[in-house]
């Protein structure tokens, strides 16, 4: 009876290290796999005016940039054109989701007035964002939109007042854009900004 026993016992044993290998094994590979987290870096600052450029963005983004930086280098700043530029860059960033990690890595954000950031953040997660799924560890399947072609409709100079300011000399940008994938056609495409002059800034005061 005793010889009969051992082989079930050492079966018994072997599964059980089998078992544990696996776990163990498993295990590393989730722990040391999630533990890579690419770190993000800054790649330049227009010093001036506050603009960082992180190396997360997209080439696209990267060079809307370069040409934001070249604007305003120039001895005078063309204001107009400085306007376009970051409603471009705002859009862009804001509205192109699949390069954004969390729902909580918020495009556009550089632009937007400070005293209504949180605010703005908040709406943001509770609505647009709501749905994006965790990428921190690259390994996300979920598709998700990216801006294509942005058209600048019109720029007019108005009085705005927000807060217990005014600004007579703001600016309203109405601007339209596209998606590089036709899934996302249902999404918004239209917009109608206001940019107030923060000392020598121009923020985002109102999306709509």
């Amino acid at each position: 009876m005793k010889l009969k026993k051992r082989p079930k016992k050492i079966l018994m044993a072997l599964l059980i290290l089998i078992l544990i290998v696996a776990i163990v094994f498993v295990g590393s590979k989730i722990f040391f796999g999630r533990s890579e987290v690419t770190e993000v870096r800054v790649l330049k600052t227009i010093n001036k005016y506050g603009y960082t450029l992180k190396d997360n963005k997209t080439k696209k983004y990267q060079q809307m940039f370069k040409e934001l930086e070249k604007l305003l280098t120039k001895d005078s700043v063309d204001e107009e054109e400085y306007v376009k530029k970051i409603t471009e860059m705002f859009i862009y960033d804001f509205y192109s989701l699949n390069d954004k990690s969390t729902k909580t890595d918020v495009g556009g954000t550089d632009f937007v007035y400070p005293n209504i950031l949180e605010d703005f953040l908040e709406k943001a997660e509770d609505t647009y964002y709501k749905y994006v799924e965790n990428n921190m560890y690259n390994d996300r399947k979920q598709k998700l939109p990216t801006v294509d072609e942005i058209t600048i409709d019109s720029v007019e100079q108005i009085e705005f007042a927000y807060g217990e300011e005014t600004d007579e000399e703001a600016y309203e940008v109405n601007v339209s854009w596209t998606y590089t994938d036709d899934d996302f056609n249902d999404y918004q495409k239209k917009a109608t900004l206001i940019f107030v002059h923060d000392d020598i800034k121009l923020s985002l005061v109102e999306l709509k």
